[in-house]
């Protein structure tokens, strides 16, 4: 199992309309690309969201071969379409995890 680790930190202003949007919008758009088989939303606790809080999404493919596949097929096209909607509202940071156990 593989683990595409994506970390925001999303405006105050903005927040709880961009998290009914991730909900309702981006994330079903991604697992319909058949990459990944679930994904987790996370807040992160005990640190600074004076100026908004921090989400971390956690979509698990079941092989690294999924994870490749949308990052050369899908990721470039839904990364745009959050940028077009929310412009500067937000910052991410991408990571991939292996599952050891």
């Amino acid at each position: 199992m593989f683990i595409y680790n994506v970390t925001i930190k999303v405006r105050a202003s903005v927040a709880e309309d961009w998290l009914s949007w991730l909900n309702n919008e981006h994330i079903p758009e991604i697992i319909d690309t058949g990459c990944f088989v679930e994904a987790v939303v996370l807040k992160l606790l005990e640190i600074d969201d004076s100026e908004g809080p921090t989400f971390a999404v956690q979509y698990k493919a079941e092989s690294k071969a999924s994870y490749n596949l949308y990052i050369e097929k899908y990721a470039s096209v839904l990364r745009q379409k959050s940028f077009d909607k929310w412009g500067d509202a937000f910052i991410a940071f991408r990571s991939v995890m292996q599952v050891i156990n």
